[in-house]
């Protein structure tokens, strides 16, 4: 039985052709809201393939240079940039972080060099850098000490700032120290960087490809749940978000990103700012062994996940498939 507006109301007329489904469309997805991450490691010439993150590499300094002109060219807006610290740099306290000629500076200085016109985002947390691949300094009993650590997180913001970053990303979780990055950026000169707080980190099953790209995968001791947030907790999210907006963060994150639509989905309604999410390597994993297995098609996978990011609110998204679907959406 047809309803009594019916025909007068058919919804699927606007359906009907791709012109009419262009117009209509509710949610655009473009190569201006990604943000590619990328892996940085030492020598030259060097592209080592990750094999947990299929056709993911680690590059270069000298390599990751084209990386930025790729991502210029592809109209991608900001890059992230991790890096693998070696084995015999890494201490108890990621002394390497604070080395203003450490491979992350050196990164920095390599892109701003290749692509002046490309933003730099920076991860600003220990765990690159320490021999146990925490987030930060421990006790002795394996507790990551905050306020200590924080101190260090803003030694590292600096150093990565002075370098050439344009937006620092605290990833750590301690309370209290978007604030104190923000102060101590002030009064360095570096009042145009900008800070993307990791607001809403969860303690999540999806970072192990991650951790090998960084190589602290085996490294860690216990686990990170003392400070990244438990995914039962939503009400929690917007309290942290809350805390780092007053501290002065210009922009917050949710990570992971498909699991959590419904966290970022809050924090925007809530506090009307731009909300990031993180498509973390986990999830990228999983779309590629998909695609692999014959269960999806892949590029359609990629674009669909995007503007789920999209539609839930993001103004943009890191995702290591950003120069995919950066091609994808420019093909039309």
């Amino acid at each position: 039985m047809h309803s009594p507006s019916f025909p007068a109301t058919r919804l699927r007329r606007t359906r009907s052709a791709a012109w009419s489904r262009a117009l209509v469309a509710e949610t655009i997805l473009t190569p201006s809201d990604l943000i590619w991450p990328l892996f940085v490691t030492e020598g030259k010439g060097i592209e080592e393939p990750i094999s947990t993150l299929p056709g993911v590499s680690r590059w270069s300094v000298d390599l990751l240079a084209d990386r930025a002109r790729e991502a210029r060219d592809l109209g991608i807006p900001c890059i992230a940039l991790f890096p693998n610290t070696p084995a015999a740099l890494r201490d108890d306290r990621g002394s390497e972080a604070l080395n203003p000629d450490n491979l992350m500076c050196r990164a920095i200085r390599a892109a701003k060099e290749a692509a002046p016109e490309v933003g730099l985002l920076t991860d600003v947390a220990l765990d690159p850098y320490t021999a146990d691949g925490h987030d930060g300094v421990t006790d002795d009993k394996g507790y990551v000490l905050n306020d200590e650590t924080s101190k260090l997180l803003v030694e590292q913001a600096l150093v990565q700032a002075d370098a050439g970053a344009d937006i620092v990303a605290p990833s750590d979780m301690m309370d209290g120290r978007v604030g104190a990055i923000r102060a101590a950026l002030e009064q360095a000169s570096h009042s145009n960087v900008q800070i993307m707080a990791y607001a809403a980190k969860y303690a999540s099953a999806f970072y192990g490809p991650f951790r090998d790209a960084v190589g602290s995968r085996g490294l860690l001791k216990g686990d990170k749940k003392s400070y990244q947030m438990d995914p039962a907790n939503a009400i929690e999210a917007l309290r942290e978000v809350a805390l780092d907006i007053a501290e002065g963060a210009d922009h917050v994150m949710v990570k992971p990103g498909l699991p959590y639509l419904d966290i970022i989905r809050r924090v925007k309604e809530r506090f009307d700012v731009p909300v990031f999410a993180y498509q973390v390597s986990g999830e990228f994993a999983m779309i590629e062994a998909a695609a692999a297995a014959g269960a999806g098609d892949r590029d359609a996978l990629v674009l669909e996940t995007l503007m789920a990011f999209k539609r839930a609110g993001c103004a943009g998204i890191l995702t290591y498939h950003a120069p995919v679907a950066a091609r994808l959406i420019r093909a039309g």
